[in-house]
């Protein structure tokens, strides 16, 4: 499991609570490579820092998401950009648009343009969170060419190919195991390996055969696995080129 990066994660979240340390040092003694946490808000951000200067392994990135987004998430952007500065931030995320919550939809598009702004200020890639918004998340990549990642991607194979076309990485997740995950086995099959990553955003969506249990980066494995049937590879090397994409979207310097 050495070649193992997740690049989506909350260990910040409530679930891991009890175990959140024993945890993270089993996984991290697996041998798990890397792990991005994924802020939420000005205070899932701080958090995920924090969790990055406890483990080598661990980077953050910070932001505010769609979900979370209300009248003084503008305001906050300047703690943002501070938070960014820190040298275990290696992204603006987790941002973009959700139009599953009633959350006013210029709002999230305002809150959404105004970090790729700062992104591209700060010359940093981001994690771009998609929820029934496919076509005006496009139409804001084609307007702002971000670099980073559309994490858990839903969209069509078509969507895909201009995501990449665009420069961004496909993040992949447990999704792509579900029985009815079809859309998610076209985008893998017809997406160059090159340009997926893999992810959990843990502890949600956790792969099969622990579809509806607390996900963590250890589970992992079965997404590869999917993704190696999918493609007729060997698992190792999805393992091995996924955590390449990882590294080089994130722009970490992998260890010698």
């Amino acid at each position: 499991m050495s070649d193992i990066f997740d690049t989506h994660a909350h260990y910040d979240d409530s679930a891991f609570d009890e175990d959140r340390y024993e945890l993270l040092d089993r996984l991290f003694a697996d041998n798990i490579c890397g792990i991005v946490n994924q802020g939420t808000t000005v205070e899932t951000s701080k958090m995920s820092l924090e969790l990055a200067h406890r483990y080598d392994k661990i980077y953050a990135a910070v932001g505010i998401h769609p979900e979370c987004a209300d009248e003084n998430s503008l305001s906050q952007l300047e703690t943002i950009r501070e938070l960014a500065k820190d040298e275990k931030a290696v992204a603006i995320g987790e941002i973009g648009l959700d139009y599953y919550y009633d959350v006013p939809r210029e709002l999230q598009k305002k809150v959404f343009e105004a970090q790729l702004e700062l992104a591209h200020e700060l010359s940093m890639p981001v994690t771009i969170h998609d929820r029934e918004a496919h076509g005006d998340i496009l139409d804001i990549i084609r307007k702002f060419r971000p670099q980073g990642i559309v994490h858990c991607f839903s969209g069509s194979r078509e969507m895909a190919a201009e995501t990449v076309r665009l420069g961004m990485y496909i993040g992949m997740g447990g999704v792509v195991t579900f029985k009815n995950a079809r859309k998610a086995v076209d985008v893998v099959r017809d997406t160059p390996l090159e340009r997926i990553v893999l992810e959990t955003d843990c502890p949600y969506l956790a792969p099969v055969p622990f579809r509806g249990k607390r996900n963590d980066s250890g589970m992992i494995i079965h997404t590869a696995e999917c993704i190696s049937s999918i493609k007729g590879i060997p698992v190792a090397e999805v393992l091995r080129i996924t955590k390449k994409n990882a590294f080089e979207v994130y722009r970490i310097k992998e260890a010698e």
